[in-house]
């Protein structure tokens, strides 16, 4: 039963609108699928770095030194107010907004895949909130009686592969209605939003307390 409380818990976790869900769609606009799909699995590759930092204490190291974890709050809001800069650059810059997206193949397909993984899974290990969430989050699931390592690390694959399989779902709609999205003015007001979107992320994360 457990597992039943911790999928569902999961699931709700992973429809709720934040940071990653933000990144992974202006990569999806901006570039297309492929390109967000890698967001998303450098998401989840920080996801469950932080989940096995917490199987194994080390994020308790983050979290009771006040340097790093200031450090780290202050990368990830500075991370996510450039990204929405840049995209209030681009929608200012009205008939220059262009399909960032790369042809499909090749080197260059390639190096937007790995730039937007980078992208996903650096703001994703710039996040001090995922220690603290990882942290309290994965241990209320774990039975009496169990082995505590192995269970948490179970705990934490399913985690990943709920985020995982909602964002595939979210990036495939999103594509779905790539042509709407395609069109200049909206493609320019979505710049607009995003950016906004981004830099607010980025101050909360800067004024947050832990």
């Amino acid at each position: 039963m457990f597992l039943v409380a911790f999928i569902g818990s999961c699931v709700v976790l992973a429809v709720i609108p934040g940071v990653s869900t933000a990144v992974i769609l202006r990569q999806t606009i901006r570039e297309g699928r492929a390109p967000g799909v890698a967001a998303m699995a450098g998401n989840e590759t920080g996801i469950f770095l932080w989940a096995m930092a917490a199987v194994f204490g080390l994020s308790a190291l983050v979290l009771a030194s006040e340097v790093a974890y200031g450090v780290m709050k202050a990368a990830g809001a500075v991370l996510l107010a450039v990204m929405g800069v840049q995209s209030l650059w681009q929608a200012r810059r009205g008939h220059a907004v262009r399909d960032a997206r790369p042809p499909e193949g090749g080197p260059e397909a390639a190096r937007g895949w790995r730039r937007s993984y980078v992208l996903g899974l650096t703001t994703c290990g710039a996040n001090p909130k995922a220690a603290v969430f990882a942290m309290s989050f994965l241990p209320q699931f774990v039975p009496a009686g169990v082995n505590v390592p192995a269970t948490l690390t179970l705990l934490a694959v399913i985690w990943v592969v709920v985020d995982t399989l909602w964002y595939l779902a979210f990036i495939w709609m999103v594509g779905r209605i790539g042509a709407v999205f395609g069109r200049p003015a909206v493609r320019r007001r979505l710049e607009q939003v995003s950016g906004t979107v981004l830099i607010a992320l980025g101050v909360r994360v800067a004024m947050e307390a832990r």
